[in-house]
């Protein structure tokens, strides 16, 4: 490994760890739903390891538990992990044209809500060992959590195991609010973006919708009227 690799792969990693002790305590909640759908502890696992989506795997266990067909699942997990593939397409623009495929492959499975946000607010270019190190970090956290949580969840209150769950929302204000407090225009945005959510889970003819169709329609609409009115102006390289 080269030697620039090998540092932004430390960096991940020192990036990463918060992420992994958020995932670690809200995995567990995810574990305890795994196993009231009938999951050992190694299939969890398994399936986080694998997943690595929160909210997809909520639902999956959810469909499990209902005993519906596989053509269901395979539905459900389209619906509500489609976001990420914006995401995708967005981290896409920070790599270098010539990466392999293999990386960008690699990059695109590895992809979370939070994976997303640290490595978006990169400077330039994006180096894909950076994403490698933060995913080497959080993601057995993130299995770890699922599988202690079938282990041993149900030995919890009830309580404390909801609790836990409010590190994650710590972790969405970290990745935000530097970016915000240096520009305006993210802060706009990220205001709009929060009451938009709210609004259309709460009113009647689009609360019907799932959440991760919601965040698709959101993302797609602020992020295209945000590209028109503040378009980003790239550098032309020197000749």
């Amino acid at each position: 490994m080269k030697q620039e690799n090998t540092a932004w792969f430390r960096k991940g990693i020192h990036h990463g760890t918060p992420i992994a002790l958020g995932y670690l305590a809200v995995s567990f909640t995810l574990g305890i739903a795994a196993k009231n759908a009938g999951m050992t502890a190694w299939q969890g696992a398994c399936a986080s390891v694998t997943t690595v989506a929160s909210a997809g795997e909520f639902a999956g266990f959810q469909v499990i538990a209902a005993g519906a067909s596989y053509l269901e699942m395979a539905v459900m997990m389209l619906v509500i992990n489609a976001r990420y593939m914006l995401m995708s397409c967005s981290l896409s623009q920070k790599l270098d044209p010539d990466l392999p495929f293999f990386h960008r492959l690699i990059l695109g499975w590895g992809i979370t809500d939070e994976i997303f946000g640290v490595a978006s607010s990169v400077p330039d270019k994006l180096n894909p060992w950076y994403n490698y190190g933060m995913m080497a970090i959080s993601i057995p956290g993130w299995t770890l959590g699922t599988f202690v949580g079938i282990a041993v969840g149900n030995v919890l209150p009830a309580h404390a195991v909801s609790a836990l769950s409010v590190g994650l929302y710590g972790m969405f204000l970290a990745i935000i609010i530097p970016p915000a407090r240096k520009n305006r225009v993210i802060a706009g945005l990220v205001a709009i973006s929060m009451l938009a959510s709210f609004a259309m889970a709460k009113l009647p003819l689009v609360s019907g919708i799932s959440s991760g169709m919601r965040t698709i329609i959101l993302t797609v609409v602020i992020a295209g009227v945000a590209a028109v009115l503040f378009p980003v102006k790239e550098e032309q390289n020197a000749a």
